[in-house]
């Protein structure tokens, strides 16, 4: 007999012989034939469904013999059929590193044998061993995760998630119910989260009846497909100077075939928590603008609920890894990451209000740098949806970030289209309650008003923001860029330093030093800005 986590009891032909894998798998002299580099060693890691074995260049992972609600590797055919499932489903986003399917034989005599002439009794997943440190997790923990990781995991996901099929699942929204059904029957097995899990339920539940119409709209329009599943910071790897994703949930279709926002908020939710807001944020708004679809403008009104379920999720499966574990200190040290998921989950019912930030100065002055550094502490978690016009004015043009556009692409009409749809976007991102931050050049008064004029339809505070710099510090800017959206030449600077951008109303802020510097100083104007506005409301009441 095996019992399993949560106490159900499975019996099976062999079941016995579990321990015995383990143990085959844990003698480095196992991996001989298959590894390269000479194993001394064997380091297993393990998660609530699985155990891993990594010895010299190669790791190979195993199905518990488990059967929790939303999981059954119970018999050893399931496990099989678990394994087979995610080499396939793996292979297309990890090519690199999913390899092969490899049994674990048993002998006429008893003996076992990884890939023997025996009759197969377990069956292991053959991958490449990663880097040590290289896990997404792991470079978070350690405070060394790479330049720019937030953008290329925004490129990583909408490329993933262009790939995938749509799938008409006009249940999955409903699935949803029963995703929070789980995560309460988990708590409320262990009495310091049963109190807060029910708590949790109850908002989730009013949250989700009201997100039910977007929800389906979102299916209609194509946006639920089968996706990862599991995208959290530890199914992350850094490989090769980009992320890849792997370990996609293989044991139940379901699970997996969801709403890509859905896909992206456990990346997003995990990110948070460790304390990386900005590389959340930059996640957020780069596959918003590879999306460049309305529906998700849109669904940004249900990030805070899909934040909510991912973190709720998260503690429902550390306090099943904590019923595995027999150390006493170490299973409290599972619940009480289970306590800080649990918190993170209630915290993201109840965002913060938006506003709108209008970035202006001329080119060089760092707009786009400073919006990006102050979007993450803007509005409801991860920040506010950023708007740039170099990278709007690309859309529009149907080109590149880093595709240079020609003349007629700056004439007035494509820089009037350029704001118009700013103006469009801004608009439509408020009326999610979601924050918005919006860098352009905004040199003429309307371009101004305008923008402030989208603040004020919807009801939300407004403060625009100009940076100001010396002439020659903007022309050594513009003339030292590499790798930008932007197509600023410094002759387009000593043109724009030509005209009259009319009276600044907005706030002038002085660009020409360090960023630093900037943005303490922005940062202060706005809390400035939204204290006032929220006593403003306090007074009208």
């Amino acid at each position: 007999m095996t019992r399993t986590t949560d106490g159900e009891t499975t019996a099976e032909p062999g079941g016995d012989h579990f321990a015995d894998v383990v143990g085959l798998l844990s003698d480095p002299a196992t991996y001989r034939r298959l590894s390269s580099v000479p194993a001394s060693e064997v380091d297993v890691r393990e998660t609530h469904g699985a155990l891993v074995f990594i010895a010299g260049d190669v790791a190979l992972k195993i199905k518990r013999p488990v059967r929790l609600s939303y999981l059954d590797f119970s018999t050893r055919a399931r496990r099989e059929a678990a394994i087979r499932r995610e080499l396939e489903v793996n292979r297309t986003n990890a090519p690199d590193i999913y390899r092969d399917v490899v049994a674990i034989t048993e002998a006429a005599d008893g003996t076992l044998a990884l890939a023997g002439a025996g009759t197969p009794i377990e069956w292991a997943l053959l991958m490449r061993r990663f880097p040590p440190g290289s896990l997404i997790s792991e470079m978070a923990a350690a405070g060394n995760v790479p330049p720019g990781l937030g953008k290329a995991l925004g490129e990583m996901a909408a490329a993933m998630h262009r790939r995938l099929a749509v799938v008409d699942d006009r249940a999955a929204p409903s699935r949803l119910a029963g995703v929070v059904a789980s995560i309460v029957a988990h708590l409320d097995g262990v009495p310091q989260f049963a109190e807060r899990g029910r708590r949790f339920a109850n908002e989730v539940r009013v949250r989700l009846a009201a997100a039910m119409p977007l929800l389906e709209n979102r299916v209609a329009a194509g946006r639920v497909r089968r996706c990862h599943g599991d995208l959290h910071l530890a199914n992350l790897v850094w490989l090769d100077s980009q992320p890849i994703a792997f370990d996609a949930i293989e044991f139940d279709e379901a699970l997996a075939t969801i709403d890509v926002l859905y896909d992206i908020a456990f990346t997003l939710m995990d990110l948070e928590r460790f304390g990386l807001a900005g590389e959340a944020n930059a996640l957020l708004n780069r596959w918003l603008w590879r999306s460049g679809l309305a529906i998700d403008l849109d669904g940004l009104a249900l990030l805070p609920l899909l934040l909510s379920l991912r973190a709720g999720v998260r503690a429902m499966v550390t306090v099943d890894r904590a019923g595995q574990i027999e150390d006493a200190a170490a299973r409290q040290t599972a619940h009480d990451e289970a306590a800080a998921y649990l918190d993170r989950a209630l915290a993201y019912l109840t965002p913060p209000p938006p506003a709108l930030i209008a970035v202006g100065g001329l080119s060089g002055t760092g707009k786009s740098t400073l919006a990006a550094a102050l979007a993450p502490a803007l509005g409801a978690a991860p920040g506010a949806v950023h708007l740039r016009s170099d990278l709007e004015r690309k859309a529009l043009f149907e080109a590149d970030e880093l595709d240079r556009l020609g003349a007629e692409a700056y004439g007035q009409p494509a820089t009037r289209a350029t704001y118009l749809r700013l103006d469009a976007r801004a608009k439509h991102v408020l009326t999610t309650g979601h924050a918005v931050i919006v860098d352009a050049v905004f040199a003429r008064e309307d371009e101004r008003r305008a923008i402030a004029d989208a603040a004020e339809k919807a009801r939300v505070p407004f403060l625009g923001l100009w940076l100001a710099a010396p002439d020659d510090v903007l022309k050594q800017r513009v003339a030292d860029r590499r790798g930008d959206a932007s197509d600023a030449t410094v002759a387009v600077v000593e043109a724009q330093l030509g005209r009259d951008a009319g009276e600044i109303d907005w706030q002038v802020i002085a660009a020409g030093g360090d960023a630093d510097a900037t943005l303490a100083e922005a940062r202060r104007q706005i809390g400035i800005h939204l204290a006032e506005h929220l006593r403003a409301i306090a007074q009208r009441r």
